[in-house]
C-alpha cells in the first residue's frame, strides 16, 4: 500500500477530529503549492487567498459567501497552521473523551461561524476599524479551535494538562489566560483576529453551558453534518459464503453419525436403565440437551 492509499484509508476510517486535521493540512499544502506557481509565473498569489479568506466588508462577503466556511480551514504561514493543528489535536482529544465526534464537528464549524461574524461586526461597527475594511481579511482555524478549548474547559475545568517547563495546569487556567490575551491584544495589529477568537470563545461557552443544562442547541446541525460526512465513511462489503459440495457431505455425514450414537444410547437406557450408561455417554446426552 502506497503513501497516498494509507492517507486515504486513514482519512476514511479516522474520527472527525482526524478529518478536520487532514482537511486543514491538505488545504495548506494546496495553497502553498499554488502560491509557488503564481510566484514562478510572476503573478500575484494574494488574489487566490482573497477568494478563500473572509473579508471584513459585508458587500464583498455577499459576492463570496463561501469564505465564511473556507476561511476556518485556510492557513498560509507554517507556524500559524502548526499552532492551530496542535491545539486542535490536544484539546480535541480531551473533548472526545467526554462527548461524541458529531458534537466536536458542530462545535468547530459553528465556532468558526461565530468567530467570522464577530470579526465582521467589529470592523463594521467600531469606527476606529472601519477605515481598514477594504484591506483586511481573516483566515485560520483559531476561532474554531478556541471554541473547543473553552467548551471543554467549561465542562471539566479541573482537567489537568501537563505543559513543558511548567508541569500540570488545570484546563480552566489555560482557557482564562487565552481569553485574557485576546482581550489585551485587541489594541494590536491583529485586532480582527482577536475579535474572531473572542467570538469563537463565546460560542464555546454558550454551547457547553447549554449542554450541561441538558439542552443540545446544535442537535439538528449535528445530524446534518454527520449525514454529510457519511459520504466519506468506508462502505462495508457484503461477504457471501458458498458451501462446497464436500462441506455439505461431511456435515450431513457427521450429523447422521451423531444421531446413530444418540439412538444407541437411548436404546441402552430402555433396556438397562440410566444407571448403566458410562460417564462419556451421560456427558453426551447432557451436551445435546443444552444445545436443544
Amino acid at each position: 500500500m502506497g503513501i497516498i492509499d494509507e492517507i486515504k484509508l486513514s482519512f476514511r476510517n479516522g474520527s472527525y477530529l482526524t478529518k478536520l486535521i487532514y482537511i486543514n493540512i491538505a488545504l495548506w499544502v494546496i495553497v502553498r503549492l499554488v502560491f509557488v506557481g503564481y510566484k514562478l509565473s510572476g503573478s500575484d498569489g494574494s488574489l487566490m487567498l482573497s477568494w478563500l479568506a473572509l473579508p471584513a466588508s459585508f458587500e464583498l462577503f455577499v459576492s463570496r459567501p463561501w469564505t465564511m466556511l473556507t476561511y476556518m480551514f485556510l492557513h498560509f504561514d507554517l507556524l500559524h497552521i502548526l499552532f492551530n493543528i496542535l491545539w486542535l489535536y490536544w484539546f480535541g482529544k480531551i473533548f472526545l473523551e467526554y462527548h461524541s465526534q458529531q458534537k466536536l464537528l458542530s462545535l468547530y464549524l459553528i465556532g468558526g461561524f461565530s468567530g467570522g461574524l464577530a470579526y465582521m461586526l467589529a470592523y463594521n461597527l467600531i469606527p476606529v476599524f472601519q477605515k481598514s475594511i477594504p484591506e483586511v481579511q481573516l483566515l485560520g482555524a483559531s476561532a474554531s479551535v478556541i471554541a473547543i478549548v473553552i467548551a471543554i474547559a467549561v465542562y471539566v475545568p479541573n482537567h489537568l494538562i501537563h505543559l513543558v517547563f511548567i508541569g500540570p495546569v488545570k484546563i480552566k487556567w489555560i482557557a482564562f489566560v487565552s481569553v485574557l490575551l485576546y482581550v489585551i491584544n485587541l489594541s494590536g495589529d491583529n485586532a480582527g483576529g482577536n475579535f474572531a477568537h473572542l467570538g469563537g470563545a463565546l460560542w464555546g461557552w454558550i454551547y457547553m453551558s447549554q449542554l450541561i443544562a441538558g439542552r443540545n442547541i446544535t442537535g439538528r446541525f449535528d445530524r446534518i453534518t454527520d449525514t454529510f460526512f457519511l459520504w466519506f465513511r468506508p462502505r462495508r462489503k457484503l461477504k457471501i459464503k458458498y458451501n462446497s459440495p464436500n462441506y455439505d457431505y461431511d456435515y450431513n455425514r457427521n450429523k447422521a453419525t451423531q444421531q446413530d450414537e444418540i439412538n444407541r444410547v437411548l436404546d441402552k437406557i430402555g433396556k438397562s436403565g440410566y444407571d448403566s450408561l458410562t460417564f462419556d455417554e451421560r456427558d453426551m446426552l447432557f451436551k445435546m440437551g443444552k444445545k436443544k
